[in-house]
């Protein structure tokens, strides 16, 4: 039965959302609707929406002149069985995958916030080790000028004081300081690390005069010496560090000793080394003695060069093994030793000193290159003040250090030892 006509003789259906006083009474709810009624009203079909993930409902238009509804085609949902499911499981399993993540939530916040702590806290700490390192160095002119190169070019000085300490060189017909311990430590940008002894007694010309290289700090100041360097390798001093060798016993018992060796029995009242044949572990007045005897060595002063390198090798392997480094105790303890008879140029810094460290271990490992400088002859007299000096020859010399700087060297030893 019709519900009403316009005046172009079509159905009228009255609004969804609004009761008609006109229609007649609906039929009893459970009586369902004949086909006829159902395809005489407007048709509510579902849609799916794919930005949305739920379903809508469209009104489906009908043609002019005709009762039928025309159905739009609908999305199919995706077939649950590949994982993902329709809509309606989609944004059920992204439901449960947000609450399992609010459940983990809480142990992944407070681990990120642990790490956190623990990284501002080496800053600060390294921050203040900075700080405090570079409070306690002793500071004093020691380069020069001279344009730099690609390599990183340490001048290490262990200087015989005069303190009083045993084997200290008791001579007073000598004044002053010597600087008896001359290392050239060299780094290039690549390849193996270098470490070089110059003879004590090298011959230099200084202001005019000849006298061995030991003697130029004490006449004419470091940068004199470190002028001189530059001469014989042919590059620029970067940073200069001297010890003395009175706070040298000091950081060998701050860490507990070092193991050293030398193939001979000895008994030295020069330097008070009294040793026999094979290897000891040394405190720190032994090591002191090692670093000094040359009287008793058949190898003069090349022999003592090369148990310098050693006692030094040894004191950095020992100081960056992880039971000082990672003891803040004990690691204080070496540094407060070591910087209490360090004397650095106006440019080192705590930075520097850790590098300096690895270059040294570098130069003293495997692949490292360590000797000393070339000479022609070993026993030289330029006159009969300066007395008995070590001739170098500068050729060979410029033309080690040139490979040393390019890293170009194979490893092992090199010189006039």
């Amino acid at each position: 039965m019709q519900t009403g006509t316009d005046q172009g003789g079509q159905e009228q259906e009255p609004p969804s959302f609004m009761p008609s006083r006109h229609r007649r009474p609906e039929a009893a709810p459970s009586a369902p609707a004949s086909p006829a009624r159902r395809s005489g009203r407007q048709q509510e079909l579902p849609t799916f929406s794919p930005s949305s993930g739920t379903s809508t409902t469209r009104t489906a238009r009908r043609t002019s002149g005709s009762s039928r509804t025309t159905r739009r085609p609908v999305a199919q949902a995706a077939p649950s069985g590949n994982g993902w499911g329709n809509g309606s499981n989609r944004s059920n399993r992204g439901m449960l995958s947000g609450a399992a993540l609010t459940r983990r939530h809480p142990v992944r916040r407070f681990v990120a916030i642990l790490l956190l702590v623990i990284l501002l806290a080496l800053v600060v700490l390294a921050g203040c080790g900075w700080f405090w390192i570079n409070a306690k160095l002793t500071h004093e002119q020691m380069l020069t000028d001279a344009p730099g190169s690609g390599a990183t070019t340490w001048l290490l000085l262990g200087s015989d004081q005069r303190d009083g300490s045993p084997g200290a060189g008791q001579d007073t017909s000598i004044t002053g300081f010597r600087t008896d311990t001359i290392l050239v430590l060299t780094k290039p940008k690549q390849g193996a690390a270098s470490l070089i002894s110059v003879p004590r007694d090298s011959l230099v010309k200084q202001d005019g005069k000849y006298m061995k290289i030991n003697a130029v700090a004490y006449t004419s100041g470091y940068p004199s010496l470190t002028s001189q360097i530059e001469d014989i390798t042919g590059h620029k001093v970067d940073h200069v560090a001297l010890i003395r060798f009175g706070g040298l016993s000091k950081v060998v018992d701050a860490i507990g000793g070092i193991n050293l060796c030398y193939d001979a029995d000895v008994n030295d009242p020069q330097s008070g080394m009294v040793w026999s044949k094979g290897c000891h572990q040394a405190d720190g007045g032994m090591a002191l003695a090692f670093t000094r005897m040359r009287y008793s060595d058949p190898k003069g002063d090349f022999g003592r060069a090369d148990r310098q390198r050693q006692t030094i090798s040894a004191i950095t392997s020992k100081v960056l093994q992880p039971s000082i480094l990672l003891n803040p105790p004990a690691a204080g303890k070496v540094l407060s030793a070591g910087l209490d008879s360090l004397i650095v140029d106006e440019r080192t810094n705590a930075i520097d000193l850790v590098r300096m460290l690895l270059a040294f271990r570098s130069a003293s490992g495997g692949k490292g290159i360590t000797g000393s400088l070339y000479w022609t002859n070993p026993n030289y007299y330029p006159n009969w003040r300066v007395g008995s000096t070590v001739l170098l020859d500068q050729a060979r010399n410029t033309d080690l250090f040139e490979q040393l700087a390019q890293g170009s060297h194979a490893p092992g030893t090199v010189g006039g030892i």
